[in-house]
């Protein structure tokens, strides 16, 4: 799974216009527009919860840096990924990259699904998050209204939960804080007062 070295492939991703993010997946270059309002809506309410516990610390440990949407380089400019949401455990990563690309593999990452990336998230990126050796995932399905969690587990994901609907979860590696799971779908529709 080494990526060939490309290095314009990078200035591509750079290039793309307002409105699209783009990857480059095993040597190729991947775009998606911007997400859908419940895709966002999920992505914000699952960094709230959590970032407060984990990355502001506040009710909840601390320790961590959590990202929406970071630039995730394996290999600089040549093997990059943009997940939902991203997370590093200080003592890993003390400091923040002072640009764009976060070098560091991250310890836990989460990928909301949506009919366009679904697939490309379990079938492309999930084996190259295993290849690098992120430690936990977490795939989020807004339209069936479940989280599944994984962990690494010499080199081969293993699955640690699946949860649905409005279950209130302790999920690793944020085991220490409950996630209301009701939360992050509600209201994904208008209320009509």
């Amino acid at each position: 799974m080494q990526p060939a070295l490309q290095p314009a492939l990078y200035e591509s991703l750079e290039a793309l216009p307002a409105g699209l993010t783009g990857e480059i997946l095993n040597g190729q270059l991947h775009t998606q527009p911007r997400p859908s309002g419940p895709h966002g809506r999920v992505a914000s309410r699952v960094d709230r919860s959590i970032g407060r516990s984990y990355d502001d610390g506040i009710d909840g440990p601390g320790g961590w840096w959590i990202f929406v949407e970071p630039e995730v380089h394996f290999v600089r400019d040549v093997e990059v990924t943009v997940p939902d949401l991203a997370g590093w455990r200080r003592k890993r990563m003390p400091y923040l990259p002072e640009d764009q690309r976060f070098e560091v593999v991250p310890d836990w990452i989460c990928e909301i699904l949506s009919p366009s990336t679904a697939s490309r998230d379990r079938e492309v990126k999930m084996p190259l998050y295993a290849h690098y050796k992120v430690q936990y995932a977490w795939l989020i399905d807004p339209v069936k209204r479940t989280l599944e969690a994984y962990r690494l587990d010499a080199g081969a994901w293993i699955e640690i939960g699946r949860f649905a609907d409005a279950d209130q979860v302790a999920v690793p590696p944020f085991e220490a804080m409950s996630l209301d799971l009701k939360g992050l779908w509600a209201p994904l529709r208008p209320v009509l007062v």
